[in-house]
């Protein structure tokens, strides 16, 4: 039996949304790594936003770890592989960390990883104690390593959140409020990183403040165990699969990339904003994004529409996940009621409104077989089309989202994440 790697992890984790995780992960792997230390990052559960502000801070690729969506035997070969040339393993926590089954809790839980709790300290004193203590001792099996302050006012203030802990709990720094360290936030998240001209200024002062407030020391190392070999097929050898990939377009998770090469395919990426013409390919994935940032600038591009309405009348694959779905219907409009005409490939419209319309982990049983992934939209879609299938959450949370098929183009609101059932994709995807 082999030896388990040993790499210093912790799980940023806290009471509920909106306390700052991201930006304090953000700052914990800038600051480490400008120690000169290899960080790697990790999100629990289906985001995109996050990690493209915590790939920027720590200089490499973040992938998803999840009990459910990803699996534990998946889960564990990327903290194994991770372990073998990092120096620090940062896991940022989804929600707050006992919500959701499973939750950050159990992560942490099942893989030894003990959680660092963020508490926004605004407007609090020695009620942070209280707070601390309960999400430490909540449940006495969950290995905890202490908690960090964040938003504090002053020094003052950070030595009364200090002062209020109790029974040993540790004390990871607290970071300021100043407006030049937080992430800004529209709809769906966080804006994304690539949008943000101050974004490596903003890490670079939230990491000398958190450095500042505490002493950079590595936590524990964490035993990860070697994961069963995986063994795969290249069901896809030689196939060319466009990706959309620009402003409109940026929601695909890094695993699913990574898959369709270990499958054998070729990736080629191209802009439905800026590229007036497909790159030669047998098959288009059209991931989420923004497109109702962009709805009029989509229309505009007429050559990259023909280019797209070819593909699909010559019955090759098109696989298209929420806003890629979106820029497949008739008409999208936006929130402020301006209506743009699109590809007109699926019969019907969006319009988007404020409030979520959907957030739910999701099961889809296709023909081709059962995929896992999430749904996470402000959209509603009218359409006459009848579903081929109808997602199913582990959490009975809303969604229950339809899936479409026309020929050879299945589209969904679901961002599929591919590991989960491989060939499935293949199917998906091959001409």
């Amino acid at each position: 039996m082999s030896q388990p790697r040993h790499c210093p992890a912790v799980l940023i984790a806290a009471p509920a949304s909106g306390q700052g995780k991201t930006t304090v992960t953000a700052a914990l792997a800038r600051l480490h790594r400008n120690l000169g230390r290899k960080v790697l990052v990790f999100k629990c559960g289906p985001d995109f936003l996050d990690p493209m502000i915590l790939e920027r801070a720590s200089g490499a690729p973040v992938y998803q770890l999840d009990l459910w969506m990803i699996g534990a035997e998946e889960s564990r070969r990327l903290l194994w592989d991770a372990a073998g040339e990092a120096d620090l393993i940062l896991i940022e926590g989804v929600m707050g960390l006992f919500d959701g089954t499973p939750s950050s809790a159990d992560l942490a839980r099942h893989f030894g990883v003990p959680v660092l709790a963020v508490i926004d300290g605004t407007a609090m004193a020695q009620t942070f104690g209280a707070l601390a203590l309960g999400l430490a001792r909540y449940q006495p099996d969950l290995p905890f390593a202490g908690v960090l302050a964040n938003r504090v006012g002053s020094l003052r203030h950070a030595q009364l959140l200090e002062g209020s802990l109790t029974e040993g709990l540790r004390w990871y720094g607290g970071l300021s409020r100043e407006r030049g360290i937080e992430l800004p936030s529209r709809h769906l998240g966080l804006v994304q990183a690539s949008e943000l001209n101050d974004l490596d200024a903003r890490l670079d002062a939230a990491a000398e403040a958190l450095g500042a407030s505490c002493d950079a020391a590595l936590p524990p190392p964490v035993a990860f165990a070697e994961p069963v070999p995986e063994t795969c097929a290249t069901p896809l050898a030689g196939v060319r699969i466009g990706v959309a990939r620009d402003e409109a377009f940026a929601f695909i998770y890094g695993a699913n990339l990574d898959l369709l090469r270990t499958l054998g395919a070729h990736l080629e990426f191209f802009s439905p904003l800026h590229d007036c013409a497909l790159p030669a390919v047998d098959s288009l994935y059209l991931p989420g994004g923004y497109p109702e940032l962009h709805h009029h600038a989509l229309a505009a591009n007429v050559p990259m529409n023909e280019a797209i309405r070819a593909h699909h009348a010559q019955g090759k694959p098109l696989l298209a996940e929420c806003g890629g779905m979106l820029y497949l219907l008739d008409a999208l409009t936006d929130v402020a009621g301006v209506r743009a005409e699109l590809l007109g490939l699926l019969p019907g419209e969006a319009t988007m409104q404020k409030r979520l319309a959907a957030l739910a982990l999701q099961a889809v049983e296709l023909p081709e077989g059962t995929l896992r992934g999430h749904t996470y939209h402000h959209s509603l879609t009218t359409t006459a089309l009848e579903p081929i299938a109808r997602g199913l959450s582990p959490n009975g949370g809303r969604g229950n989202e339809a899936v479409y098929r026309l020929g050879r183009l299945t589209a969904s609101y679901v961002h599929f994440y591919f590991p989960s059932n491989p060939d499935a994709v293949a199917a998906l995807l091959r001409p």
